[in-house]
């Protein structure tokens, strides 16, 4: 049986000034069918998605549903033609209910009755294989019942084409799967799905079909089932990329960061941190995972001197001389000061790690023009440094005297992890290297901490891919609400049960505890 075209877009292009972010872009969506979006980062595939949904407007092109063209300028508009849209980041009231985000701006003319609405929303549930409480508050939610009900908002005002940007990009491997099995069973009701990820084990696990975008053109559509991790990542990078990490076993391990009973709160009494002890060794990748928000990036700032803590240590033992210095309450200036050299990626890069209106070079010199003694800055080092990781890193821009905030998210990323690594730090602390990077770079950011950990630093690596944190790390941290649910060996362990950890409500000490005291009662 054929299946019936739902979306058809004929020659679309788009351009902002010099830039072509989609060049006659051809691209055909079925009906009862899940569609996955591929391309390195930049290659215009939130452009494109962005066009359908109404943000943007195309300068070229057409684009037809159900066979008939239409004009979309808005997301009112792209409603009208039943295109919703679930977007990375939510657009939710967190003082509203689920029912009252999901009715919020619809003017159908009837009279607004919540009872009915939150009826209507129980039966898209059960339609879909949904678990949600329709009188629950957004701020009550995890990360995962948001964005379902992102996409019961959708359902609601009747989509049958639905687009939906990084969907697991905070989901568990747990909660990927059910949203997997939700989206197959829209598959199978009739709706069409595009889904934009970077993540290829994703695209072969849930997809029919995969369209590839290189440089803003669409190179080609291939089926699913014939469809491999490296034919798709040539197709993406125009060349062959080898995907593996080559996992090395630890350099000389010995103690460079001993952390002990680690606890922060934050203005409004939330526990940020609730007693985190552990060590990170040199030599040695260790990974950080944890649902977002679960005091990963408080624990990054605190030992690199940016979080208050209310109680705890943070012993650096130095490797020139074997003193123990506490780094507890300094300044990230008194930590350098101390001999400390620690280098620090933060999770927002321009807000914290770099200064979007100076040029690459100027962001070069961030790190060391207190240094100098006279009034004159020296610039040839940092401008010979900037040259050398905008060749090294394959970074996209006219030069290094280009404002850092005209460059695209993963360059911005490509020039503060360049900057960080060349201070020789002897502890790395990263966070979300490669989150916004394409297949090719990420992979050229996991070698760059490997050459790292071979030099016997300290890297201490947040991420959100379950699946690069064990082929990567040595040891694995587990966060959940502030507290370490468990520390696993990397090679011994599995997504699956680091997924559970990252769920868990009690830490390993409150575990210990537990059954101690449950063996005395029984004993």
């Amino acid at each position: 049986m054929e299946k019936s075209i739902a979306l058809e877009l004929r020659g679309v292009t788009k351009t902002f000034g010099k830039v072509i972010a989609n060049n006659n872009v051809d691209l055909t969506v079925y009906k009862g069918e899940i569609l996955s979006i591929l391309g390195e980062n930049g290659c215009g595939k939130t452009t494109l998605m962005n066009m359908i949904s109404g943000i943007y407007y195309p300068d070229k092109g057409q684009i037809f549903v159900d066979g008939r063209e239409v004009v979309i300028r808005s997301p009112k508009d792209a409603f009208g033609y039943k295109i919703g849209m679930i977007h990375q980041h939510f657009k939710l009231v967190d003082v509203f209910s689920a029912s009252e985000n999901i009715v919020l701006g619809i003017d159908d003319g009837k009279k607004y009755n919540i009872k009915d609405v939150n009826n209507r929303v129980l039966e898209i549930c059960e339609r879909y294989g949904f678990n949600i409480d329709p009188k629950k508050k957004i701020y009550e939610m995890s990360v995962s019942e948001k964005q379902t009900v992102e996409i019961i908002k959708v359902l609601y005002r009747g989509a049958d084409i639905l687009i939906l940007d990084e969907p697991t990009a905070v989901l568990t491997p747990q909660e990927t799967e059910k949203l997997f099995d939700v989206l197959r069973r829209m598959r199978d009701d009739g709706k069409a799905i595009m889904i934009i990820t970077h993540k290829l084990h994703e695209v072969l696990s849930v997809s029919d079909r995969v369209a590839v975008l290189r440089r803003g053109e669409h190179i080609a559509t291939v089926e699913t089932a014939t469809a491999t991790e490296s034919m798709l990542t040539e197709m993406m990078v125009g060349k062959k990329v080898t995907l593996n990490i080559d996992r090395l076993d630890p350099v000389s391990p010995c103690e460079r960061l001993v952390l002990e009973g680690l606890n922060c709160t934050s203005h409004e009494g939330i526990k940020l941190l609730d007693n985190i002890s552990f060590t990170a060794r040199s030599g040695e990748i260790l990974g950080i995972a944890g649902i977002a928000g679960s005091g990963q990036r408080e624990l990054l700032e605190a030992i690199a001197g940016l979080q208050h803590l209310d109680e705890g240590t943070i012993t650096y033992k130095n490797p020139k001389n074997g003193e123990d210095v506490n780094l507890r309450d300094k300044t990230p200036l008194q930590i350098r000061d101390l001999g400390v050299r620690l280098s620090f990626v933060p999770e927002d890069r321009l807000g914290m790690g770099l200064v979007g209106n100076m040029d690459i070079i100027d962001n070069m010199m961030l790190r060391s023009y207190k240094r100098g003694a006279s009034m004159f800055l020296d610039r040839k080092a940092p401008k010979d440094l900037a040259k050398n990781i905008i060749q090294s890193l394959e970074i996209a821009t006219p030069g290094a005297t280009t404002p850092v905030r005209r460059l695209s998210g993963g360059n911005v990323q490509k020039v503060l992890v360049g900057r960080e690594i060349s201070s020789a730090p002897s502890v790395l602390m990263a966070a979300y290297p490669v989150r916004g990077l394409d297949i090719g770079s990420s992979y050229t950011i996991y070698n760059l901490l490997n050459d790292q950990k071979a030099r016997g630093v300290a890297v201490i690596f947040v991420g959100e891919d379950l699946d690069v944190l064990v082929e990567l790390c040595d040891r694995i941290i587990v966060l959940a609400s502030g507290k370490i649910t468990g520390i696993v060996d990397a090679r011994n362990t599995t997504k699956e049960e680091i997924g559970l950890l990252m769920t868990k409500s009690t830490s390993i000490s409150e575990d210990a505890e537990k059954a101690a005291k449950e063996g005395s009662e029984n004993g």
